[in-house]
């Protein structure tokens, strides 16, 4: 099974909208996990698979995979890495997050 391709029908969408590409994508199961984890900068596999906390290896790699296809990451001396389109992308991710925060909180959520 390939990535998510814009152009090509993907869920949510017939006619693969880029969007909608990249939504199928991150909404894989752990790739928003593992992204956000390799903001934090580069790590190996075990590292990531600590960090996933209940990810199995299988799941691991599998993301992994896709999200190199992608461009997304990439495997460098000290394990993976995001690459500079993965850093841009969670540079957009980022304010999300922060505003994940303020929703929590509003929602009474403590951790938030």
């Amino acid at each position: 099974m390939s990535i998510p391709r814009p152009g090509q029908p993907v869920r949510g969408s017939r006619t693969g909208a880029p969007i909608m590409a990249l939504f199928d994508l991150l909404g894989r199961r752990w790739s928003m996990g593992v992204i956000w984890n390799l903001s934090r900068g580069p790590d190996t596999f075990r590292g990531l698979q600590a960090s996933c906390e209940s990810i199995s290896p299988s799941v691991l790699n599998h993301r992994l995979r896709e999200l190199r296809e992608a461009g997304l990451v990439e495997r460098t001396e000290g394990g993976y890495a995001l690459t500079e389109m993965g850093r841009g992308l969670f540079a957009v991710l980022e304010p999300m997050g922060r505003w994940s925060l303020d929703w929590a909180t509003n929602l009474g959520d403590p951790s938030g």
